[in-house]
């Protein structure tokens, strides 16, 4: 295992930016903010920051409708930044390739303290009625969406319904136990003032919620908004100096096995998020009774039972009764899960707001929402359909 390169890594610094629905401010401010706030934390000066990675990236194909933020040209022009390489890209394992990336540029003596961010702006996109790309007509579709697009399903909401319908069918998964994710996530959110949405969510008001796509109702679908989460990597023999205690990138999982599709992977009990998952299992001596919270990606409800079930945390269909009556995955549960409220309450930061909040559970500054009991190992995982990826963070430990 000591030749596992993301343990050249850890994570010294983490930053955020103001988070709402709609804040007035400008893509760059907010990364600007979220960016300095994660150097800081770090005890780093920006001429130390050698390296920068992002999610999407800059362009015309990512940046529309509030998604993409700057990329990072600009953002090492705004903060002044020298660096020795830098990246932004949306093909990978979700929103964690730009960590596998600042990982791979540390591993390989390119870089030291690597600026890592993303920035949507979501919220006031919606607002302007901006957001609504998916569903407009185009010159020109092409790649999957020509399949998909002449029948309706322009929205991830569609793709992921059939696998709620298969599991409610074949394993008895029920919109209660589905639930579980929100009220869950909602709890949590009111402990966190960060959190968009913390008024109480009941059964009785899920159960009774508009329907967006049969089984999935509004509270299973994210909030957009605007926000920014960064994160400073470090290489890993500058951890005896860090300011904080070292969080250790433990493990990855970016891998792409069978078709990295939302519609036509082939086993409609499981999702894409199988392979990295099992990838990221053969890269640590770590197990699944070792991880202590996990931090799974709900950009919709269905999203997170999918990746429950990868993950190992229960069997294939098992995610139901897992889920129960949500003792389990309560903050004083067995699995606390998504403990800053996630993206169904706390804000649609789009992956890395997860890497965010197993940082701060990991240090043990979570104030109201921190788990009881001092979490050790947290697990992350991001995206679904044709993009996935996953990782383990550990604290302090090698």
């Amino acid at each position: 295992m000591s030749t596992i390169g993301e343990r050249q890594s850890y994570i010294s610094g983490i930053g955020q930016s103001q988070v709402g629905r709609r804040t007035g401010l400008s893509e760059m401010t907010l990364t600007v903010q979220a960016a300095l706030a994660a150097i800081d934390d770090a005890g780093l000066g920006i001429d130390e920051i050698d390296g920068v990675s992002t999610y999407p990236g800059g362009g015309r194909g990512t940046a529309v409708g509030g998604f993409g933020g700057p990329g990072a040209p600009e953002v090492i022009d705004a903060l002044g930044l020298s660096v020795d390489w830098y990246q932004g890209s949306v093909e990978g394992a979700a929103q964690l390739q730009a960590v596998a990336n600042a990982c791979m540029a540390i591993a390989s003596g390119l870089c030291r303290h690597v600026l890592v961010y993303r920035t949507v702006t979501e919220g006031t996109a919606q607002g302007t009625g901006g957001r609504q790309v998916m569903g407009r007509v185009t010159e020109r579709i092409s790649g999957p969406a020509k399949y998909l697009f002449p029948y309706g399903s322009v929205s991830a909401t569609c793709w992921l319904a059939p696998l709620a319908q298969y599991h409610m069918h074949h394993f008895g998964l029920t919109r209660e136990k589905l639930a579980q994710v929100a009220l869950n996530g909602r709890r949590n959110a009111a402990r966190n003032p960060q959190a968009i949405l913390r008024e109480p969510l009941e059964l009785d008001d899920y159960l009774s919620a508009r329907m967006i796509s049969s089984p999935l109702c509004l509270f299973d679908c994210d909030l957009p908004c605007d926000g920014s989460t960064a994160f400073v990597i470090s290489h890993v023999d500058t951890a005896p100096d860090a300011r904080h205690v070292p969080i250790h990138i433990n493990a990855l999982g970016t891998s792409a096995r069978g078709r990295p599709s939302w519609d036509q992977w082939e086993d409609l009990a499981t999702f894409p998020g199988r392979s990295p998952a099992a990838q990221m299992w053969n890269r640590t001596e770590l197990k699944v009774g070792d991880v202590d919270t996990a931090q799974l990606y709900d950009g919709f409800s269905m999203i997170t039972v999918l990746w429950l079930e990868a993950l190992g945390f229960c069997g294939t269909g098992e995610a139901g009764d897992f889920l129960g009556d949500g003792s389990r995955i309560a903050l004083d549960g067995e699995l606390p899960l998504n403990t800053s409220g996630g993206q169904l309450s706390a804000g649609r930061l789009h992956g890395l707001g997860f890497v965010h909040e197993s940082v701060v559970q990991l240090r043990g500054d979570g104030g109201e929402r921190q788990i009881p009991r001092q979490p050790e190992v947290a697990a992350v995982a991001n995206g679904a359909g044709s993009t996935v990826g996953c990782l383990l963070l550990t604290r302090g430990i090698r």
